[in-house]
């Protein structure tokens, strides 16, 4: 007796594949809660007659210019004097920022060797907590 072989198709029907694909969107969109648009519920505060001042307060700014040359607040100085400098504005504020603005043309050392400086002033009884090196970025876009 001889038993024929049947040829089964290995094909996976996909057909109704977009139909189900179709109602499961219908059926998510549907069944989603949509949130209604509000707005931010903040409290604005009550005007005041004596607002406080607020007084502008300057930061120390140390350049370092082409050549190793360094200028702190306007004035050259060498990177040996800079605590000295430091240590009696940062007495009256610990917090005021320090500026480390290095020129373009100026050596990558030159200000690795200021902020370590800076960083190793608690050492020597200067401890500086707000050290900041702005981007070119910043300097292009904030700057003078």
């Amino acid at each position: 007796m001889k038993i024929s072989k049947r040829n089964i198709a290995s094909d996976i029907p996909t057909a109704s594949m977009a139909d189900i694909v179709f109602l499961l969107i219908i059926f998510f969109m549907v069944t989603n809660t949509f949130a209604a648009t509000r707005g931010l519920d903040f409290a604005l505060p009550k005007e005041e007659k004596n607002p406080p001042l607020i007084e502008k307060e300057e930061s120390v700014l140390i350049e370092i210019r082409p050549g190793g040359g360094i200028v702190v607040d306007g004035k050259p100085m060498q990177a040996s004097a800079i605590l000295d400098y430091l240590k009696p504005i940062l007495a009256v504020n610990q917090l005021k920022p320090v500026i480390i603005r290095p020129d373009q043309e100026a050596a990558y050392g030159d200000m690795v060797k200021i902020y370590d400086i800076l960083r190793a002033g608690k050492d020597h009884g200067v401890e500086i907590r707000n050290i900041s090196i702005p981007t070119q970025r910043e300097i292009d876009q904030f700057w003078y």
